[in-house]
């Protein structure tokens, strides 16, 4: 009897990783190059055909919509990964905080923003997931004494994206090795006792939200 070998589920697999390396390859070039970057160079980065590319994302929108929920995944998935496998509340959250940035949310969202609807269900499911678990990992340096009361999540969000994001007028500078430096002496900062009062009041996600 001759038994069915049909290649589908291998198939799938293949075309699966197709995919994702078609949205980490876009990742990058949109970082890298910004929202426009051809078609073609994040074919040639994915390492697939262009006919492979647009057999999974049919326009660029759709490219971009998937890049991000991508990254708003990632994200979520360090932040649960920190606060499972660290013991000390304020290392998971330095460890989430340097995860993040090498998810370069920062250079992101500003490249990303004209081309993405925040009101789509599948995006505000991932944001609304994303907020849950940032609060929960600053909640929990909070409780432990060892973040400083007059930081909130929206302070820890900001610093983030701001430290991720590239300078204007820097392309013959290499930014990016001193991300996680920087980001280091932003959270020894960031912890109890305080050595100075900040102006203001503790940032809060609400705060965040555009203004109508």
């Amino acid at each position: 009897m001759i038994t069915n070998t049909t290649p589908t589920p291998k198939l799938r697999a293949d075309a699966s990783r197709n995919r994702a390396r078609i949205i980490d390859a876009a990742r990058e070039a949109f970082v890298e190059h910004g929202a426009d970057v051809p078609f073609d160079e994040i074919a040639r980065r994915a390492g697939v055909g262009n006919a492979t590319l647009y057999r999974n994302f049919a326009d660029r929108r759709e490219l971009i919509h998937h890049v991000t929920l991508s990254v708003l995944d990632r994200v979520v998935e360090h932040a649960e990964r920190a606060m499972a496998e660290e013991p000390d509340a304020f290392a998971a959250l330095t460890r989430f905080a340097h995860a993040s940035a090498d998810e370069r949310m920062g250079a992101l969202c500003p490249l990303l923003s004209d081309h993405i609807d925040m009101n789509d269900p599948e995006m505000a499911d991932a944001k609304a997931r994303l907020q849950e678990t940032t609060t929960e990992v600053v909640a929990r340096a909070h409780e432990s004494g060892q973040l400083r009361e007059d930081v909130g999540v929206g302070d820890f969000v900001i610093a983030i994206t701001q430290l991720t994001r590239p300078l204007p007028g820097t392309k013959c500078l290499d930014i990016d090795q001193f991300v996680h430096r920087h980001l280091q002496l932003f959270l020894d900062g960031m912890q109890a006792p305080t050595r100075s009062a900040l102006p203001g009041r503790a940032v809060t996600l609400e705060d965040l939200k555009p203004r109508a």
